[in-house]
């Protein structure tokens, strides 16, 4: 499943302070941008009908828990975002990246570590 991107922004809020109430999330969320209560309540209900977000009620706040991981979400779209804008090419995705924007000595570190360890699995 792909969240869309206020979907997402509620994902991370979660990911990043575990089971929260939609006062909590919106709070968070209010520091970037602006949303109203009713509007993070209402994309938090829909979430919880999709099977995102689970829903614990106890009387007269609701607190929500992200049911899907941080690291299949970033999966699943990485992989969507492969197959539609290159054509399934994991090549043509890091060619483009890398070209596009400078890399840390430190992150080239690790994506060279990565290509090793790929190397020696295959």
């Amino acid at each position: 499943m792909k969240p869309t991107d206020s979907e997402l922004e509620i994902l991370h809020v979660l990911w990043a302070n575990g089971p929260s109430t939609v006062r909590q999330v919106h709070e968070k969320l209010s520091q970037h941008r602006d949303i109203g209560y009713t509007t993070a309540l209402k994309l938090m209900q829909i979430m919880h009908e999709k099977g995102l977000l689970s829903r614990e009620e106890d009387a007269r706040s609701h607190t929500y828990t992200a049911l899907v991981t941080e690291e299949d979400t970033q999966r699943g779209l990485v992989d969507r975002f492969v197959e539609t804008a290159f054509r399934g090419s994991a090549s043509k995705l890091v060619m483009q990246v890398l070209g596009q924007h400078k890399a840390s000595r430190q992150e080239l570190d690790e994506i060279k570590r990565l290509l090793n360890d790929l190397d020696r699995d295959s």
